[in-house]
């Protein structure tokens, strides 16, 4: 009988940091998508002023950026989303492809995780 509480307690214990892990892991994903949402607005904001874009801006933030939501989400990648797509095929789709239906599946992957403070 102690055998088996120790056994239950132990799969309970790891159990329980693989959630926080799997939260944190989203919580870091859904933070980097609404830097990405972020850096959009303000390349989409400078180009309605007209402003040219230079080496160090627009694009380049963008792109940077976008790198780090896909390291982000590469732990991620294999969550269903719905649609039929997985994180990563939403996330792809979204980010390289300017997919608007891939962009609400992900926005609303990290509403539905409790992060919808992250992304707009």
């Amino acid at each position: 009988m102690l055998a088996l509480l120790v056994v239950t307690a132990g799969c309970s214990s790891g159990d329980g940091r693989s959630e926080q892990r799997l939260t944190e892991q989203r919580e870091s994903y859904c933070t980097q998508l609404g830097a990405w949402e972020d850096a959009k607005g303000e390349e989409k904001d400078a180009e309605a002023e007209g402003a040219e874009a230079d080496e160090a801006s627009g694009f380049d933030m963008v792109g940077a950026v976008a790198d780090d939501v896909f390291l982000a989400m590469d732990p991620l990648r294999d969550e269903s989303v719905g649609g039929g797509r997985t994180l990563a095929e939403a996330t792809a789709a979204a980010l390289k492809s300017n997919d608007r239906g891939a962009g609400g599946l992900i926005v609303r992957y990290c509403q539905d995780n409790g992060f919808e403070a992250q992304v707009g």
